[in-house]
Formats: structure tokens, sequence, C-alpha cells
């Protein structure tokens, strides 16, 4: 627990994300109607499709032709894949993003729900929404990913985090983009929940690190210079495929 909390409270988002939390809690302490409850389970689920969505559509895209759009994927997530342990590739390097998308995304719903509720109560059950209930889902996102990559004695529930989300790691990287605990019926409902014959079909132990690319891949060989990283990833697969 001390060691994932650590490396949460050392994530540039977070710690970007945290005074318009606060300042969200503030507010709807401030102005609280029963229907902001409802705003801020919007904001929950909302956020919980985000994750899902930038995963599988985003971060596993297929992979750039142009080498300086290949080295952001590779430090936003292909540097995860092939050093899953490593708490530098646990986020992008774009710190700022989830608080450039937190704001765009408060502007667009402030716009679309003033002629229905008005400019104040608008921007009121946007803010709460995505300041209090996405944040809190994008802060719970990345507690349970970070306890699945980090070493340290995990109960109950960090197991079955640390199960779900590392098949997604090493058995098979085209299934399982949910994270969060509790959120695989997104993966049912997409139709891209792990399947155990479907992952042995596709299981390639020299790619399965490189979300299917050839490890010496020119991109990825100059993409880890860039970043300065020195080591080559481990071609060995986890043993939870054999589970």
């Amino acid at each position: 627990m001390k060691e994932t909390i650590r490396v949460l409270m050392n994530m540039g988002s977070l710690q970007r994300l945290f005074p318009f939390w606060l300042s969200g809690l503030i507010v709807l302490g401030f102005w609280f109607t029963p229907w902001l409850l409802l705003a801020i389970a919007y904001g929950v689920l909302a956020q919980f499709f985000v994750e899902y969505a930038m995963h599988r559509f985003l971060l596993h895209r297929e992979s750039p032709t142009d080498q300086g759009v290949f080295n952001e994927l590779y430090r936003s997530h292909i540097g995860h894949h092939e050093f899953p342990n490593d708490p530098e590739f646990f986020t992008g390097g774009d710190h700022w993003y989830p608080l450039r998308f937190g704001t765009l995304s408060f502007v667009a719903h402030t716009l679309v729900l003033w002629p229905v509720l008005g400019l104040g109560p608008a921007a009121l059950f946007a803010y709460v929404a995505l300041f209090v209930g996405s944040v809190s889902a994008f802060t719970f996102y990345e507690y349970c990913h970070t306890l699945a990559h980090v070493n340290v004695p995990k109960g109950w529930f960090g197991q079955r985090v640390t199960r779900t989300h590392l098949a997604h790691h090493f058995q098979d990287h085209e299934a399982t983009f949910h994270v969060s605990f509790g959120m695989n019926w997104i993966d049912r409902l997409f139709g891209t929940k792990h399947d155990a014959q479907v992952a042995r079909e596709r299981f390639d132990r020299e790619t399965i690190l490189s979300m299917g690319m050839d490890p010496e891949d020119l991109r990825l060989v100059t993409a880890r210079k860039a970043f300065g990283i020195t080591k080559h990833p481990r071609r060995r697969h986890s043993q939870a495929h054999q589970r």
C-alpha cells in the first residue's frame, strides 16, 4: 500500500489535477444539491469509458511510421509494455494532458448543458462531474494500474487487479483494455474480454512485450535511444500465461 501511494503521489498528472479536485469538493459542499450526486455518478461512468477508449484506440493504435510520432506513442505506452515494472513508464510523458482534456471536456459539457440548465447550473454540473467524479475515477484507475505493476504483498483486491491487468501485458495485448477493478463489463460490452483460447492462438513469445512489433524494429530501437534506454526488454514472458 505505501509503495503504491508513494508512486501515485509522484505522478505529475495527479499533482496537476489535485487543486481542481479539491476546489470541486469545496464547490460541491458550498452549492450542494442532490442532483449533483448525479453529476458525480456521470463523471465516474464517463471516465471509465474514456479509460477504455483511450487505451484501446489511442494507445494501442497502429504503430506510426513517422519516427517523431512513434516516439510520442513509445513514451506514452509502448515503453510501458516493454518495461512494465518501471515506474518511469507507468504514465505518459505529458503530465498536463489530463488537465487539458478535463478543461476541454468541462467547456464542452457546459456549452451543451447551457441551453437546458442555464449557464451557472450547467457550469456547476460540468465542474463537479469532471473534476470530482471523473478525477476521482481517474485516480482510482491510476491506483489499480500502479498496484498491478508494483512488487508488493497483495491481498484479494490487489491479486484480482494484478491478475486481470497482467493478462493484457503478458498473454494478449489485444484484449482486456479496462484497468480499473470491476470494469471488466466494458470489455465484454465491446467484445474485447480475455479469452484463454484466443490468447494462446495470438501469443508470440518474441513480440508480446513490444505489442506485436519485432523488438528489433528500427522504430523501437530509435525510440529507446531517444529516451536514453540502454537495457533491452526481456524476451521471456510472464508465467501468468500458463495459468
